[in-house]
């Protein structure tokens, strides 16, 4: 076996920002090189909107397969990018210590949503965002946009759109957090599960999968593993805006696993919102039993908002990793 680790990564700015942050930190933990491999993806290359790609992990298939064929030995992703059911022959060795969350707005002039005027063009990717954006009633124009964090920054400075919303996480790991006009709260804009997060894959039966395991974070994992089980028990995929947030907070006898969740329909005008507790150890448990109530109170016909074929998988929220 080669002493040098070959990590799969796509070539966006942020994937590779996120890779070498791993990278890093396997090089100390193992004591091993790590060398960056750059993999293309079907995301990266098709100008479609992301929703009507449809499908499973149209920024993670060519990375797994890459793992699978021993181009790669380790591989990187967004976990909000993941699709639910697990991958023969893959695991998912870590979840290091997850990114704050929330969304964030990038406005003209520094103005926050409440302050964009009436009529003002909002860009976003994301069924999920656009749903809760309408859901606010500001009387906000939400409008598709595409491209990495610098692209939709720049259709903003330009005047194409009044403002755009986008994943705090993958502004601050870019160094460019100063840019957001606006954190949103939760109760605002709850995020796609796992975002925040990062997934590091390795081959099911391969001894690497140990090592890497020593950047695994027991309060991340427990907390976005709540957040997928909801996701996959609604049957969530790309165009369902599907929201929810799981922390891991300490309570009177030992951790509290808190998870909150909220199903729309495509135009925000019906929601159904929920939110239970239980042991971080039983996380799947929590989430699925909070997705069978939304389930009891109509969240899965405001969820059918397209038809599923038998080959698509729930996928997080179909929009690109850079954002």
């Amino acid at each position: 076996m080669s002493t040098t680790i070959r990590l799969g990564t796509r070539a966006s700015a942020l994937a590779t920002i996120q890779s070498e942050w791993v990278a890093d930190r396997l090089r100390a933990a193992l004591g091993r090189g790590v060398e960056l491999v750059e993999i293309t993806t079907e995301g990266d290359t098709s100008r479609q909107p992301l929703a009507q790609l449809g499908g499973t992990g149209v920024f993670v298939s060519a990375l797994r397969q890459a793992l699978l064929d021993g181009r790669i030995d380790v591989a990187v992703h967004s976990l909000k990018d993941l699709p639910t059911d697990p991958a023969a022959g893959i695991a998912l060795a870590a979840i290091p210590q997850r990114e704050d969350p929330r969304d964030v707005v990038v406005a003209r002039d520094g103005l926050t949503l409440a302050e964009l005027p009436v009529g003002s063009t909002v860009g976003t990717g994301s069924p999920r965002r656009a749903a809760q954006l309408l859901a606010l009633g500001l009387g906000l124009e939400i409008s598709d946009i595409r491209g990495n964090v610098d692209t939709r920054i720049r259709k903003v400075r330009d005047g194409a759109y009044d403002a755009i919303v986008l994943a705090r996480a993958g502004l601050a790991r870019l160094g460019r957090l100063d840019e957001a006009t606006e954190v949103l709260d939760p109760l605002q804009m709850l995020p796609a599960p796992g975002q925040g997060a990062l997934a590091v894959e390795t081959r099911e039966v391969d001894d690497l999968t140990d090592d890497v395991a020593v950047l695994d974070d027991p309060r991340t994992r427990a907390a976005v593993t709540a957040e997928r089980a909801v996701l996959a028990t609604l049957e969530g995929g790309c165009a369902a805006p599907i929201g929810v947030l799981a922390e891991v907070a300490e309570g009177e006898h030992g951790d509290e696993l808190w998870v909150r969740a909220a199903a729309l329909s495509p135009d925000g005008t019906l929601a159904v919102r929920m939110s239970a507790t239980g042991d971080p150890a039983d996380a799947a448990g929590v989430g699925d039993r909070l997705a069978v109530l939304m389930l009891d109170e109509g969240a899965g016909h405001l969820t059918e908002t397209q038809p599923r074929t038998p080959h698509d998988q729930p996928v997080t929220d179909c929009e690109r990793q850079d954002a």
